[in-house]
């Protein structure tokens, strides 16, 4: 088996060369979540699941939970003010409740991966309506801590390449593949 994920004709990332800073922020936020997205690919729920780095919790699919509340973190309650409802993944006696809770059920497979994507949905559509001023609109992160919407942005990149970089080695464990 190749370690390459996909033949590069079929791959749904872009590297062009996006115009603007707010394209550059998109075009980098968007490859690092399609390539989590592709780390996961072709694994069943166990295999998702799998803490293939002990002592380690974290698995794949615990990763995406973990940026599904993330991006609900930073997004939908720093970035729109909305705490009303719960925070995804969370529990108050479990503080990586997003990694424990990730266990091989297709159910919470399915769970992990709609909420992720619902998440990057509504980010994605602040996102659309984003311009260069939004991106130094500060906003409330803790006590008197503040953060522009651009730091947080290149956070969420920043959270994700990193992860990313987790997937590489989690994938690698479970199936031996490494590559994009």
């Amino acid at each position: 088996m190749s370690d390459q994920w996909i033949a590069p004709e079929e791959d749904p990332r872009s590297y062009g060369n996006p115009q603007g800073e707010l394209a550059t922020y998109r075009e980098y936020l968007t490859n690092y979540r399609l390539t989590l997205e592709l780390k996961c690919a072709g694994l069943d729920a166990e295999q998702l699941a799998t803490r293939s780095v002990p002592p380690s919790t974290m698995s794949l699919l615990g990763l995406v939970r973990h940026m599904a509340q993330v991006e609900n973190n930073w997004f939908q309650r720093v970035i729109q003010g909305r705490i009303d409802g719960p925070r995804l993944f969370e529990r108050e006696d479990d503080r990586d409740w997003d990694f424990n809770g990730a266990v091989g059920d297709p159910a919470v497979v399915e769970e992990a991966f709609s909420s992720w994507k619902a998440q990057v949905a509504l980010a994605d559509a602040w996102l659309d309506a984003c311009d260069e001023t939004t991106l130094g609109q500060e906003f409330t992160i803790r006590d008197d801590e503040k953060a522009s919407a651009r730091d947080i942005v290149v956070h969420m990149i920043e959270e994700y390449a990193r992860h990313c970089g987790h997937a590489d080695l989690l994938r690698e464990c479970i199936d031996g593949r490494t590559g994009q």
